[in-house]
């Protein structure tokens, strides 16, 4: 782990240097996941908001297949993680509450062995991520809603969770 700490000299200037410091983690972070030692298969699931989907799938992966693969998940116009996903995720045994919605500025300089994309169609403006070695497109409908009287109704990601599972299964499941 590096730790990073502010001079003395700069105690005068702390809200600058703590500034400062949070710009430094969030570009060490994915460089200190790009030089894993594991042997594990790193994924990257994508989707345009990273609130939903790719954030399901990497639930599911770091959950149920963690001894062969490490996920990570973001998206070209992030979000927050909706409150639907996490419930419907905890009704799997799957506790995602400390994931948070990412962009993919912060996996710039880190490869990985799949990069999957998960947009639906053609109406979304899906990433596209340059690091993978293997690259997987998997259509998932987009569960947020987008009316308001909507918004209470986690029944979409109930189905669009179901789809996901089925589908990580029959991909990474099958380990030989």
């Amino acid at each position: 782990m590096i730790h990073y700490s502010c001079s003395p000299l700069l105690t005068r200037f702390k809200a600058k240097c703590a500034l400062m410091l949070a710009i430094t983690a969030m570009h060490v972070v994915p460089k200190e996941i790009g030089r894993s030692k594991s042997k594990k298969k790193k994924i990257l699931f994508l989707c345009t908001h990273n609130a939903a989907r790719s954030q399901m799938a990497e639930g599911f992966v770091n959950s149920r297949y963690s001894d062969h693969y490490e996920a990570f998940s973001a998206g070209n116009a992030p979000t927050r993680v909706h409150l639907c996903t996490v419930k419907v995720m905890a009704e799997e045994g799957i506790d995602i509450s400390e994931q948070h919605a990412k962009s993919l500025d912060e996996f710039h300089d880190v490869s990985f062995d799949y990069v999957v994309t998960l947009c639906a169609d053609t109406t979304e403006s899906c990433p596209i991520f340059p690091g993978g070695k293997t690259y997987l497109q998997r259509a998932f409908s987009n569960p947020v809603p987008t009316s308001a009287e909507e918004r209470e109704n986690c029944e979409p990601f109930q189905r669009v969770r179901a789809q996901i599972k089925e589908w990580l299964e029959q991909t990474f499941g099958q380990v030989v």
